[in-house]
């Protein structure tokens, strides 16, 4: 089985996931070779490179432009939006002539739509696997509706045209692929280390709440160590380097909370590792709000504003947070597994 495989650019959660589904897929079935095409930084996949796995640089969608980690710029949005999808239809006959020649049985996409448009060119079935589609996120802008009705029909056209959709819990859209959408369960990292062991090599001390900051490519203008020295705290900042052996999922599950912005990424390793999650507010962006109502029910979480948080009054609202019971409900986290079943019984089907 030979897979193309498109992953949006935009945001760690998008890759986090689909490199979980692509180890699933390879282990299911050793011969599976993946050409994966994407805009993420290419370290993303350090740890799958290698005979079964390529990458391919490659800006599948536009996603959305950040000002920094907790602000979006919707005037470039919508003006990088505009003239990708303005060729959309040249870049999607390049695609379907690249799936040709390239020998590829089946196309993922998590969740550009160009993946279904360059498979729906070149004969082949398509999955979409996301917990949101970008023709629901481009709608909740007022200047998308305005000046790039068009970007959004496109886009919706485009998924139309998948074979299947997977989709993960706390979504949005889908429903140009209404009638080929499949529920899942999350598709998420967890720890398999002892976590005292994990706190010991990162030499974390009993005695104080352990705090991961977690806010992506971007980061957070903080100042960590005042923060931490100030509200007697031991916090671990983005960019830090881990000891060897460590990955990002066992500092999550080693971490007394997460500090951060709501998305898929670092939701979905909080619910598998059970850790809480102190979020703050992240822009204008439709996913947020989805977010915010759907949380409480899988994890144990708390809003801290940004002037608060940007200003390390951080204290008060962790103490209040460790203090909250357990979520009502433990979600399955098995949805790679549910998801190469999906795929082989379509490439098989």
């Amino acid at each position: 089985m030979q897979i193309a495989f498109y992953i949006s650019g935009h945001g760690f959660g998008h890759t986090s996931r689909s490199i979980e589904l692509i180890k699933a897929l390879v282990t299911a079935r050793p011969a599976t070779r993946v050409i994966v095409k994407t805009a993420a930084p290419s370290w993303l996949f350090d740890a799958i490179v290698g005979p079964s796995v390529t990458i391919a640089p490659f800006e599948a969608d536009t996603g959305v432009a950040q000002l920094d980690s907790l602000n979006i710029d919707e005037r470039e949005s919508v003006r990088r939006a505009i003239a990708f999808y303005g060729s959309f239809d040249a870049l999607a006959d390049r695609e379907a002539a690249f799936l040709r020649d390239s020998g590829a049985t089946v196309v993922l996409g998590d969740i550009p739509p160009l993946a279904h448009a360059a498979a729906g060119r070149a004969g082949l079935p398509s999955v979409a696997v996301g917990n949101f589609t970008w023709d629901w996120i481009y709608a909740g802008y007022d200047s998308f509706r305005r000046d790039a009705r068009t970007v959004i029909d496109v886009i919706g056209e485009a998924y139309a045209l998948a074979t299947r959709a997977l989709r993960l819990p706390i979504h949005g859209g889908f429903e140009p692929m209404a009638a080929v959408t499949v529920d899942i369960p999350f598709i998420a990292r967890a720890s398999t280390r002892d976590r005292a062991d994990t706190r010991h090599q990162l030499g974390v001390p009993g005695d104080r709440p352990f705090v991961l900051a977690s806010f992506g490519a971007y980061g957070l203008t903080a100042a960590y160590e005042d923060i931490a020295r100030a509200q007697q705290l031991t916090v671990l900042s983005p960019g830090a380097d881990l000891p060897s052996g460590l990955a990002y999922q066992d500092v999550v599950a080693a971490a007394d909370l997460v500090i951060s912005k709501p998305g898929y990424g670092i939701v979905s390793e909080c619910v598998a590792n059970g850790t809480p999650l102190l979020f703050t507010s992240r822009g204008h962006f439709v996913e947020y709000d989805v977010f915010v109502a759907e949380m409480p029910r899988v994890l144990r979480c708390r809003f801290i504003p940004q002037y608060d948080l940007l200003a390390g009054r951080w204290r008060a609202h962790i103490d209040a947070l460790l203090t909250q019971p357990p979520a009502p409900e433990r979600p399955r986290i098995d949805g790679a597994h549910a998801a190469v079943t999906e795929i082989m019984n379509l490439v098989n089907g």
